[in-house]
């Protein structure tokens, strides 16, 4: 969503490298540029005038003057202040004392509250929690029935005592639902209210009763990041008709522009909590300002990277995998392997993951047109191997390999470059686990790849080369068939015999140390 201000913000820094000290031109250039790249995002233009304020006043003042290095220095300011335009700090669940803690979701029609009631469910239940979604969007057609196949998937319980479709009380509904909780020892309870627009009073009315009946200890509103400005306006009215705590951005994946994100923390003075990032329920985590402003200025993301990795990597399993490669290359196998792919899978998109990587915003154009079914392919095809073949590969040859490719519906070649890049990181790998470094890379201290490649120069620096001039290999050639000749006649060493030989003739001392 941010790659176009993404791009334009490198940039507008790309220039400002180099230079051992910024002019008040050199300042005043910056800042129009990143103007008019946060106008383009579709940024509000208050937060707009408040944020090239704030970088224009601490870039003109001592922090930038008195830097080792300027360009560096007004990144870190741009860096700071988008942390403070997203909210500042991380934003976190107020729980009640006495559960169970009760949780509005409301928002525009059609912004994903629905589905965003699984994903927050599917949430709180992996930290220990067990929610309980309440179906009191009465009013759009099979919303009911919509909440209940979400619920299913997230694995949480739903309360929906009414249809829908126009009929019954979303009041009661919520009244009720909080005696059910309590009975059914639910410490969570999300209520998903029907969507309406900033205008329709009626509907508001009804979120407010709704509001008074359950008294929530959160109100989040669900906004669509990919809607602009719209949203700050509705974001506003709701504010005054109803009130929320805090913000939900759902489509966070989309290809807008979206400035809203970035204005309406800012406009509203509520923080964003919850960012929904795809269509998987599972698409979902806290929000944290620093880490986006982080990924906005091309610099990574690397604490959610590594809280996803340990959410998915079981810590037993990876002390095992280490193990096993440090007893050598050939204790991993391609079971291995593909246990190893699938855990990576588990986290989510690979170009998600790799966008996540500080300094890959230079390699957008070659993510976006990774192909995520290369996994797929991969894991088809050690499946369509033999148990002996995935711990064994150097047994499948050109028959087997045919049948493997037919089985997994690839080409033959493709099974065949699996096989061989397996053993090259298989090899790779493992001398990493035995703390040997990267391989490859001589000349550096724990680094590896020097005796390799000492093996390799003494490999190359055996056996004579002929001569290019006919006379002279001819002279050696005649040479050899006389050594050899000699070597026939009893006389290995090919040493002058008869009367050739001076009789005064000694081994050195090396060969008779040799011979004994």
């Amino acid at each position: 969503m941010f790659d176009t201000l993404s791009d334009r913000l490198a940039s507008t820094f790309k220039n400002l490298r180099g230079k051992g000290r910024l002019s008040e031109a050199d300042i005043d250039a910056t800042a129009r540029e990143i103007r008019i790249a946060l106008l383009e995002a579709d940024v509000a233009l208050p937060v707009v005038r408040a944020f090239i304020k704030q970088v224009k006043e601490r870039a003109s003042g001592s922090e930038v003057s008195q830097a080792l290095n300027p360009a560096q220095q007004v990144i870190k300011i741009v860096n700071e202040e988008l942390i403070g335009i997203l909210g500042g700090e991380t934003r976190r669940l107020r729980f009640a004392k006495t559960p169970p803690t009760v949780i509005m979701l409301a928002g525009l029609q059609g912004a994903g509250k629905t589905t965003l009631a699984g994903k927050l469910g599917r949430w709180l239940k992996a930290q220990g929690h067990a929610p309980l979604l309440v179906a009191c969007d009465l009013q759009r057609p099979n919303a009911v029935n919509q909440l209940a196949v979400v619920a299913e998937r997230a694995g949480v319980a739903i309360y929906a005592p009414e249809p829908g479709n126009g009929t019954g009380d979303p009041v009661q509904v919520a009244k009720g639902s909080i005696e059910y909780a309590r009975g059914k020892q639910h410490d969570v309870v999300i209520v998903d209210t029907a969507g309406r627009l900033g205008i329709d009073q009626e509907l508001m009315q009804q979120a407010a009763d709704i509001r008074d009946a359950v008294s929530p200890d959160e109100i989040l509103f669900i906004v669509d990041a990919m809607i602009g400005q719209d949203a700050v306006n509705t974001a506003e009215a709701f504010r005054d008709g109803v009130g929320f705590d805090g913000v939900v951005l759902s489509k966070l994946d989309g290809d807008a522009r979206g400035g809203a994100a970035l204005s309406i923390a800012h406009v509203t003075g509520k923080q964003i909590m919850f960012a929904s990032n795809g269509e998987k329920l599972d698409d979902f985590d806290a929000f944290h300002p620093d880490r986006m402003a982080s990924r906005i200025l091309g610099m990574g993301d690397m604490l959610s990277l590594i809280e996803k990795a340990e959410q998915t990597f079981s810590q037993a399993e990876a002390e095992k995998m280490a193990a096993k490669l440090a007893k050598g290359p050939k204790e991993f196998t391609l079971d291995d392997f593909l246990a190893q792919m699938e855990q990576v899978r588990k986290m989510g998109s690979i170009s998600k993951l790799l966008g996540m990587l500080p300094g890959m915003g230079q390699m957008k154009e070659q993510i976006n047109n990774l192909d995520e079914r290369e996994v797929d392919r991969t894991a088809a095809i050690i499946k369509s191997m033999t148990p002996a073949e995935r711990q064994e590969p150097t047994i499948i040859n050109g028959s087997r390999r045919a049948r493997i490719a037919k089985g997994s519906g690839v080409d033959v070649s493709m099974v065949k470059n699996l096989v061989e890049r397996f053993f090259e990181a298989r090899k790779m790998m493992s001398k990493m686990a035995q703390g040997g470094g990267m391989p490859g890379m001589p000349g550096m201290p724990g680094m590896g790849g020097g005796a390799a490649r000492k093996k390799k120069q003494v490999k190359q620096a055996k056996g004579k080369r002929k001569s290019g001039n006919p006379m002279k290999r001819k002279a050696e050639e005649e040479a050899a068939a006389a050594r050899r000749e000699a070597a026939q006649a009893g006389n290995p060493l090919g040493l002058p015999q008869g009367n050739e030989a001076p009789q005064n003739f000694e081994l050195p001392e090396e060969f008779k140390k040799f011979m004994g």
